[in-house]
């Protein structure tokens, strides 16, 4: 929707512009004026009123933006891993999604992974690591999936002999 796109723009930008060194001058600026002129004023109570209710307004809007952003954040997070953890072989698929999981069944995951960790760590050596052997044997099978892809692809001649195309690489 054009709507949400003229929106997402906007916050993306306020949210870049105030995590700058420029807002927070601007920011330090406005207080130190503030104070400034509360001689002036004689630190009225409508003085201290005029601080208090611009912190607050700006306080609140800056909430939904940052709850937004993080929101959005957790979202793209959560497609990245849930990838990985599709693409890994080996991998349990358990994990895809889990965030849309119960706090009973996160809890249950936990479990079994703390008795992973447990396991680990009951190994001879700190340095051996189950997953690193069975990534160099995950390597190795896909180095010989990528050549055998690459002796089909010269047998169908999809790819000249001298082609330097990436999976040849």
């Amino acid at each position: 929707m054009k709507h949400d796109n003229v929106f997402e723009r906007f916050a993306q930008k306020v949210l870049a512009w105030t995590g700058s060194t420029a807002a927070f001058i601007l920011a330090l600026t406005v207080v130190l004026v503030w104070a400034g002129t509360g001689p002036v004023f004689r630190y009225s109570d409508t003085w201290q009123l005029v601080i208090n209710t611009s912190t607050t307004i700006v306080t609140f809007l800056m909430v939904f933006l940052i709850q937004k952003a993080q929101n959005k954040d957790a979202k793209a997070m959560s497609l990245k891993l849930n990838e990985l953890v599709a693409a890994l072989e080996g991998a349990s698929n358990r994990l895809i999604d889990v965030e849309s999981l119960t706090e009973h069944e996160l809890d249950v995951l936990r479990r079994h992974y703390a008795e992973l960790a447990k396991m680990a760590r009951r190994d001879d050596k700190l340095t051996h690591s189950h997953s690193v052997e069975e990534a160099a044997v995950r390597h190795v099978r896909k180095r010989k999936a990528k050549a055998e892809a690459r002796a089909e692809d010269l047998r169908e001649g999809t790819i000249p002999p001298s082609s330097g195309d990436a999976r040849g690489k």
